[in-house]
């Protein structure tokens, strides 16, 4: 696992998580961020809806990046 900051071209502020595993497959990817929606079979499928969420609400975002390898969530400060 890899954590960095950096800023973007607005001058925001982001922080990524990254790995270097299998990643996400592009069927799940699409519905990641949809309450309720889990590939677990005793997820409940809010966590990341519920994270995206607080950083809407906080004028910021929460995004998937996809990458060649593994799997990158970057949250994003207003």
């Amino acid at each position: 696992m890899e954590v960095s900051i950096a800023q973007n071209a607005n001058q925001q502020l982001y922080l990524e998580v990254s790995d270097n595993g299998t990643g996400i497959s592009d069927h799940v990817i699409e519905m990641i961020f949809v309450p309720f929606f889990t590939t677990k079979q005793q997820g409940s499928g809010i966590g990341l809806s519920l994270s995206r969420q607080i950083m809407l609400n906080h004028g910021g975002d929460l995004v998937y990046i996809k990458r060649q390898q593994g799997a990158c969530f970057r949250c994003v400060f207003g």
